[in-house]
């Protein structure tokens, strides 16, 4: 079936370059064709009128009726309702959130059992955002579409991480931030390499995206090395000290001055290369080293029919988003009572424990694909697709929207806030940010993987876990991130 597809791609490709060199223009996208592409049109339109007619407007007009889905069937309210609530399996934990929302204004039961109810009800939210960045892609196309995907992939980290803000949660924040970064670097690549198998996708990685990614990684993650050796400098002795003492006020002050303008610049760095990766002269699936994939991926796209009308899926993604942001709260809401029962790090809790929220609705899907494709082996039945999230190469991406974009929001926020939100984090978790950038950048550098590969950023993201289970933070640090009338919580 992939060679048929292939013959018909290629038919296509020429029958459209044929078309192009006849008609003087060059095919830049792959959108339903305007009228002005037919017989009569090409008639009645002169050479005058060609250069009168700048290409702008046409990509404007051509986008617009995409987006408002002409050349589509129209699906209907209910239709649409109905698509969504049958679109995962996973949907039915949905009936989880009204009884975790009860137990949270009930007040009788524990805890963890409070956490452990808003957990299962964020699993399907998390799950529905992947199914509305999908259908947003049918009408907006590949390139604003995958930075809907990956901005929705990141609602559920994004919110946690404003509520942590406005709780005055920071260092539990930082260690949050740490651990998402960190989950999307090393175990969702990971198991996206063994689940579903390097062929799949290979066929997503482009050569000059992947190498943008790297430089993006990088220089995100050594933004948050700057402040860490500018208080190793000035401080030598940090990890004998308790108090802020040995730094002074003007330095403490100097900290959130030196983060608010760090993440000024990040966010300029992030709208560059949104602005380049967007904009449609310099189309990154004209590259000429983008993979044949990528172009049939587009063209997937302008022939898939929609399940979601446009407008419903805008409501439901304004209403999900509202939903989930009350289950994230009582989530937060409970977490100091499940530390202190459990007796678990602040730090391990977010480096681990809350990333593994956004991970845990791929990461069911995953196990039972996994347990499906293995119990194919043993018992006759059919093989399973695989996991859309986990077979696409987004999980970078998402790491450097959430390093470039979220984290500099929250250090804005902080400042209109009036919360002392800084960009210096504690030297380990700096050093573990460094190990995954390098280890992630040295796998996806040939823009090719295997599964081997995916095993050694599990087991690496598994080292890290076990690291973080003994650390306790530099109390220095912690005591920078307080808030007015708040005390430092005493080491473990």
């Amino acid at each position: 079936m992939a060679e048929r597809r292939g013959t018909h791609t290629q038919r296509k490709s020429s029958e459209s370059s044929t078309h192009s060199q006849a008609s003087g223009f060059e095919d830049h996208e792959l959108l339903p064709v305007a009228s002005a592409s037919s017989p009569s049109a090409a008639r009645s339109c002169t050479e005058e009128d060609l250069e009168a007619v700048p290409e702008k407007p046409l990509e404007y007009a051509g986008f617009r009726d995409r987006f408002q889905g002409k050349g589509k069937h129209k699906v209907g309210i209910l239709r649409s309702i109905f698509n969504i609530y049958t679109c995962s399996w996973l949907n039915i934990l949905m009936l989880v959130t009204p009884l975790a929302w009860f137990a949270h204004w009930w007040g009788r039961w524990s805890s963890p059992v409070v956490f452990a109810l808003c957990f299962l009800a964020l699993i399907p939210h998390e799950k529905l955002f992947d199914f509305y960045g999908e259908q947003l892609s049918l009408y907006c196309g590949k390139d604003l579409g995958d930075l809907i995907v990956i901005t929705l992939n990141n609602v559920v980290e994004a919110t946690l991480a404003i509520i942590l803000l406005f709780k005055c949660e920071l260092k539990l924040l930082q260690s949050t931030i740490t651990g998402v970064v960190l989950l999307h670097l090393l175990l969702i690549p990971g198991a996206a390499f063994i689940t579903g198998g390097a062929r799949i996708w290979e066929q997503d990685l482009h050569p000059a995206h992947t190498q943008l990614n790297h430089t993006l990684l990088t220089v995100g993650v050594l933004s948050l090395l700057l402040p860490a050796a500018f208080y190793a400098a000035v401080n030598p002795s940090s990890t004998t000290v308790s108090t802020t003492e040995g730094l002074g006020d003007k330095t403490t002050v100097d900290f959130l001055a030196m983060s608010r303008g760090l993440a000024i610049l990040l966010l300029l760095i992030y709208v560059t290369s949104r602005i380049f990766y967007h904009n449609p002269h310099h189309n990154m699936r004209k590259h000429p080293t983008a993979p044949k994939q990528l172009r049939e991926e587009d063209e997937e796209l302008a022939r898939t029919e929609p399940k979601v009308n446009i407008w419903v899926c805008l409501l439901f993604v304004a209403s999900n988003t509202a939903i989930m942001a009350v289950t994230a709260e009582w989530l937060v809401d409970s977490i100091e009572s499940v530390r202190e029962e459990a007796i678990i790090t602040q730090e391990f809790f977010g480096m681990v424990l809350l990333p593994i929220v956004s991970f845990s609705a791929d990461g069911v899907v995953a196990i039972v694909y996994f347990l499906h494709r293995t119990l194919r082996h043993v018992i006759k039945i059919g093989e399973p697709e695989p996991p859309t999230t986990l077979a696409k190469a987004e999980a970078i991406d998402l790491s450097i929207q959430f390093v470039l974009l979220w984290m500099p929001i929250m250090v804005i926020l902080g400042w209109i806030a009036g919360k002392p939100f800084s960009l210096l984090f504690d030297f380990f978790e700096v050093a573990l940010l460094l190990g995954a950038c390098f280890l992630v950048n040295y796998v996806t550098a040939d823009s090719k993987t295997n599964w081997a590969e995916g095993v050694v950023l599990f087991v690496f993201y598994s080292m890290m876990v076990l690291c973080a289970w003994f650390y306790t933070g530099e109390s220095v640090v912690s005591t920078l991130l307080l808030c007015a009338g708040q005390a430092a919580e005493e080491p473990a």
